[in-house]
């Protein structure tokens, strides 16, 4: 790589940068998830800098709707989120980020935003069974 082609420590890699398919608004969902139970602890926002910030820092930052401010996850409550992996969509659309939870991650104080009441009523689909599978 040449230097002038070097990305510049304050802007997200290029060949990232590439790869995202942003909303009309320039953001990203992210999906936030333990690393080591799987358990999906929440969904945030991030734009190109909050990804650069995630990628680099080892804390993941989002970018706020309602605030129109940069946040990284922790540094007001303590429950903090360190960065274990991050991937993209086979679209580029979302991210998703295994992280190491410290605390809960729910601004409701729930380990995760899903846990509080969040079960809908839906009909559970059964798969058919395909000939191979029933052998």
């Amino acid at each position: 790589m040449t230097p002038s082609a070097a990305p510049q420590p304050d802007a997200l890699d290029p060949a990232v940068a590439d790869r995202l398919t942003r909303d009309a608004h320039g953001l990203v969902a992210a999906v936030i998830q333990q690393h080591d139970t799987h358990e999906v602890l929440m969904v945030g926002w991030m734009d190109d800098e909050a990804l650069r910030r995630t990628l680099t820092t080892g804390r993941v930052t989002f970018w706020s709707r309602s605030r129109q401010e940069y946040w990284r996850k922790g540094d007001t409550s303590g429950h903090g989120q360190y960065v274990k992996s991050v991937r993209i969509d086979c679209d580029g659309d979302a991210l998703l980020v295994q992280v190491d939870q410290v605390g809960v991650a729910c601004h409701t104080g729930a380990r995760s935003c899903f846990d509080a009441g969040g079960l809908l009523d839906a009909v559970v689909g059964e798969r058919p069974v395909v000939a191979e599978e029933a052998r």
